[in-house]
């Protein structure tokens, strides 16, 4: 081939490639699939991945750009990730360029080499030392290397070990000093291996079959039930049979939790990847599960794109938790991509749950899924009491109904914990004039600011903006301003005045700002003695408390009315899993739920017959209402500063769709798509700039995603409003 061009994916929000010129002197057997390369673009430099090679281009060869450098010989990236690549850019709309970036790590996406992940590590070079270690130091240091065979050298400094006392075993012929890719150490405990009940041995036997080829499992059993456990049986035949599992958490800190336990099990290097980590630190987690060095991959979501050349087994803990949905750039799913790529794959994937999602429970009672379940709490674990309290018309002492707090009172007197749920940060929701009625307003939103007390400030919990505390009205001048309603912070000072004799702890975002924080918190929580545990969802989401023996919901209220289609089954879910904290020991736990509605027929049903019987209702409810799942789904959102080019945009599209349909209808594949809208997002404005939505729903999956590829070219075309954002939104999970 004398004459080539090597088409290349750059990260633009253009949905389509580029065509670049070679390097001097480079045949089309130096470019390979995968590689990056640095191009210029317009004024830009950019890293771009090369997607193949052509001998001929739709652009005339004096226009063409040269190639700057190209930075590998073997690609980062996969055949097989590609393709992966290629179905997201697809079923999401979206540009190649942009999806390719989510498979490399930041530094990777830079520029830089893979040999930046290598540090100064120290390897075990012999089995016993030739004579007795002087010093404890030495022998606490020997016994380490005893644990695992590799350490590097931050962590041994880190833990209070010398350079001279590593350098006394490698005099000694123990240790070695190179500088590599570290491999996570290996921390193997005598852990006791938990016997199995029979509903525990029942799901391993179900699902065992399966581990040779790709089967979607629902297991969904109830909080404490012990699908932890069922996965790690699987994860040990999996590793038996020389291959890699990757297990997705949708909580930063769920990880750290979970890769304890994990090291505790298995003799094997586990690495984790998630947003708390730096980007050398990812860097070198993505190395050690690309390389095949570690045989765990414990993560959140973006984990999912990880290169595993043995993968043999994908399970995605809380499978219904909205954190697996990216809210912005390429809005994919975490569940659903770990699906598809499972079945390329051809491994099993294990959705465990306490709470299934209404889709994926859909897809297990249609036996799209296989659909196993624990009802019943592992070991001597028995499920909490559950109590409706109506607070209508009762009087409060500081947000709690008196039978609550005497509850509280009996559970921190007999030693144990309590927690309190109510899903709002801050010390009041809201700052007001009891005098003129004025409240304190974000500028760039539709809401208004937070009250906090710690420190003291205004917060709008949506654009960030952050003001000072007014002391008098700014519209009467009235002193008499004051916080309306309780988050977090208030409730936290009103139970310390309340039970004096406890320490009263809190748990939200403000509280938790990094990874250390969560693990110091956490650690104290687990070192026992009564307290009283006051947060957020942070405290929902699978942590194992063992001494918490009673959950406070309160403001249960929240969801019920949402006018998000999917509010009472996320309202249920979150229920449902902070009562599932309590009483997850030997020990019986309780669950009050204070209420307005006690009477609501929905709650009703989630307190007398459990989740399952709710989502069975509620997916009644879809069906004849033709919603998802029983639908398929796309929302278009537009963004402006200017309120009427953003309602004019989805006016336009809207337009455009039905003439586009209609020009079709008599087409083969043609169904029904139904359009709502546009219309204002319930909070209109956001940051400086009015949101609009246009909503599509069809039978047919395929329909929807024809109608959705017009659109965008049909989008991308109209240069009219270019000041207005879009963003098209598949199976969206967030409609408010």
């Amino acid at each position: 081939m004398s004459f080539f061009v090597v088409e290349i994916a750059l990260p633009l929000p253009l949905r389509r490639t580029f065509d670049y010129l070679p390097l001097p002197g480079e045949t089309p057997d130096h470019y390979r699939p995968g590689q990056r390369v640095r191009v210029e673009f317009g004024r830009q430099l950019l890293l771009g991945i090369v997607l193949s090679c052509r001998d001929q281009s739709d652009v005339p060869a004096n226009k063409l750009k040269p190639l700057l450098a190209r930075l590998d010989d073997t690609p980062l990236i996969d055949e097989h990730s590609l393709a992966l690549c290629r179905w997201l850019a697809d079923y999401y709309h979206h540009s190649m360029g942009e999806v390719l970036e989510h498979m490399l790590p930041t530094m990777l996406r830079r520029g830089c080499e893979l040999s930046e992940a290598d540090e100064r590590v120290w390897l075990k070079t012999a089995d016993e030392p030739a004579k007795a270690l002087r010093g404890s130091k030495q022998q606490a240091l020997w016994q380490l290397f005893q644990q695992s065979p590799q350490w590097p050298h931050s962590e041994l400094t880190a833990q209070g070990f010398t350079l001279a006392q590593l350098r006394s075993l490698a005099d000694a012929g123990l240790i070695e000093e190179r500088q590599q890719l570290p491999l996570p150490p290996v921390i193997q405990e005598n852990q006791r291996f938990h016997s199995l009940n029979p509903q525990q041995q029942s799901a391993l036997k179900a699902l065992e079959p399966e581990l040779h080829h790709f089967r979607a499992c629902l297991l969904e059993g109830v909080t404490g039930s012990g699908k932890t456990e069922v996965y790690l049986r699987l994860i040990e035949q999996v590793l038996a049979a020389g291959k890699q599992a990757l297990v997705l958490v949708p909580e930063i800190g769920l990880t750290p939790q979970t890769v304890r336990r994990f090291q505790a099990r298995f003799n094997v290097p586990i690495a984790m990847l998630h947003s708390g980590l730096n980007d050398r630190e990812r860097l070198q987690g993505w190395r050690q599960v690309s390389e095949g060095g570690a045989r765990i991959l414990i993560g959140t979501r973006s984990a999912v794109f990880t290169p595993m050349p043995d993968l043999g087994l994908i399970i995605l803990d809380e499978e219904h938790d909205a954190s697996f949905k990216q809210q912005d750039g390429l809005r994919y799913s975490a569940r659903d991509f770990a699906l598809v790529r499972a079945h390329k794959a051809g491994v099993p994937i294990v959705l465990g749950s306490a709470t299934p999602s209404l889709e994926t429970l859909h897809n297990a009672l249609s036996g799209k899924y296989l659909h196993l379940k624990l009802s019943q709490r592992a070991g001597d674990a028995k499920a909490p009491g559950m109590k409706l309290h109506s607070i209508l018309h009762q009087p409060l002492t500081a947000g709690f109904a008196q039978p609550v707090l005497n509850a509280m009172h009996k559970h921190i007197s007999d030693g144990k914990q309590v927690l309190v749920f109510i899903n709002r940060r801050g010390f009041a929701p809201l700052l007001a004039c009891r005098d003129c009625g004025w409240m304190a307003e974000c500028r760039r939103c539709d809401a208004r600011l937070t009250l906090h007390q710690y420190p003291p400030h205004l917060h709008c919990h949506h654009c960030d903006f952050q003001q000072g505390i007014p002391a008098v009205c700014p519209q009467c001048g009235s002193q008499h301003v004051e916080g309306i309603g309780q988050g977090t912070e208030k409730i936290q000072d009103q139970l310390a005045v309340l039970f004096p004799q406890v320490p009263v702890r809190r748990v939200d975002r403000d509280t938790i700002r990094s990874k250390q924080a969560f693990d110091n918190l956490f650690d104290d929580i687990h070192s026992g003695g009564p307290c009283i545990l006051v947060g957020t969802q942070m405290l929902a989401k699978g942590h194992h408390f063992p001494d918490v023996t009673l959950v406070v919901v309160l403001d249960a209220d929240a969801g019920l009315f949402s006018a998000d289609f999917r509010g009472m089954e996320h309202s249920a879910q979150l229920i449902c899993q902070v009562a599932g904290r309590a009483g997850r020991e030997e020990a019986p736990g309780e669950v009050w739920i204070q209420t307005l509605y006690a009477e609501h027929p929905l709650l009703n049903l989630l307190l007398d017959s459990g989740y399952h019987a709710l989502a069975l209702s509620l997916l009644q409810e879809r069906q004849q209402q033709q919603l998802p799942p029983y639908s398929h789904m796309a929302l278009l959102r537009s963004e402006c500063e200017d309120r009427m080019q953003a309602q004019q945009l989805l006016q336009q599209a809207r337009a455009f769709v039905q003439q586009w349909l209609q020009t079709h209808s008599g087409a083969s594949w043609q169904a029904p798509v139904t359009l709502l809208g546009p219309f204002p997002a319930i909070m209109e404005r956001r940051n400086g700039r009015f949101r609009f939505q246009l909503q599509f729903y069809a039978a047919e999956r395929s329909v929807l995603h024809r109608t959705a590829a017009a659109l965008v070219h049909f989008l991308e075309q109209n240069k009219g409003l270019s000041k207005v954002r879009w963003n098209l939104d598949i199976d969206p999970i967030d409609i408010l």
